[in-house]
């Protein structure tokens, strides 16, 4: 990997967010030192380099930070442009990757995490909402390896955290992804591949003893 001063990943592990930095990091082959977040007792380093939300990720390049997960991954594509471009050449192709990757924010998380923070008899709509984005995201993707074609891009590195997901949110919304979307889980499975994301990614097992965990704290058992 390329040596790389003063470059720190504030993160916690189970982020699908600070995933996504990771798999970018990763495919750019850019050392850099992980710092794993206590999101009970944040760092006085995370709310002095994020004062304004107080969340992870935020990368810190040079003591200067960089905050929200798809603006840092555009900023590493654009750090180190000499290796593996993350987002087309092209103004239109940038423009098509960047509304993909903020309807995977705001369909796709946002529904996710409603399918395992709600009460069951409040999942119903959520999990509606999940599967209908699922099945336009695998509308976009049709036939390509990746979403961007043969390269693996932006919008892969937005969408694929949701491998490490998958069984959380099919425990808790009643579904099963691969009959609900079968071309966009063999998607998940081709990136899996990728020695970037399947080194960034944890077990979805973890993940799903975490949520549980964090369930029954909030008392939604």
């Amino acid at each position: 990997m390329a040596e790389t001063k003063e470059l720190v990943l504030l993160n916690y592990w189970v982020s699908p967010y600070g995933m996504r930095c990771r798999i970018a990091l990763a495919e750019k082959r850019v050392e850099y030192e992980h710092k794993e977040e206590d999101m009970m007792e944040k760092s006085p380093l995370l709310l002095q380099s994020n004062p304004v939300h107080k969340k992870i990720p935020v990368l810190v390049h040079g003591g200067k930070p960089v905050c929200e997960s798809l603006v840092i991954v555009q900023y590493v594509d654009e750090a180190w442009p000499d290796r593996a471009p993350l987002l087309p050449v092209d103004a239109y192709g940038r423009a098509q990757a960047r509304f993909w990757a903020d309807f995977v924010d705001k369909k796709i998380f946002e529904c996710g995490t409603k399918l395992w923070r709600l009460k069951k008899e409040a999942q119903g709509e959520a999990k509606k909402e999940f599967t209908e984005g699922l099945k336009l995201l695998e509308g976009e993707l049709g036939e390509k390896k990746y979403f961007g074609g043969d390269a693996f891009g932006f919008v892969d590195i937005a969408l694929v955290p949701l491998m490490a997901w998958f069984r959380t949110y099919e425990s808790f919304g009643g579904f099963i992804a691969e009959t609900e979307a079968p071309k966009l889980v063999a998607w998940g499975k081709r990136c899996m591949e990728r020695e970037s994301v399947a080194m960034s990614l944890p077990d979805p097992d973890k993940v799903y003893e975490l949520a549980c965990l964090i369930r029954k704290m909030f008392g939604l058992e």
